[in-house]
């Protein structure tokens, strides 16, 4: 057991830009559900402004990730996705 923890250890951790970009996404959701108090705003607004200007400078020119443009990361809300659908018919 000691192998697999030294192993692990070992690899460097990596983040790909689609890891950063979830991260932008995440707070995104986090601020509409209200998940920040007024006081921590600043910072957290911050925080993601660097985080996009970093993947703004970073998106390679023929990324197969969307880009992020106007400093918004795509969110897919709960709103965009298919609802559930349930069978109200009489049989």
């Amino acid at each position: 057991m000691t192998d697999a923890v030294e192993t692990q250890a070992a690899e460097p951790v990596q983040l790909s830009l689609g890891d950063v970009q979830s991260f932008v996404q995440i707070i995104d959701i986090c601020s509409k559900r209200g998940a920040f108090e007024g006081s921590e705003l600043e910072g957290v607004g911050t925080l993601r402004s660097k985080v996009v200007k970093f993947l703004e400078a970073n998106v390679p020119a023929e990324s197969t990730e969307a880009p992020v443009e106007d400093g918004e990361a795509p969110v897919q809300s709960e709103m965009d996705m298919e609802p559930a659908t349930e069978d109200t018919s009489d049989s």
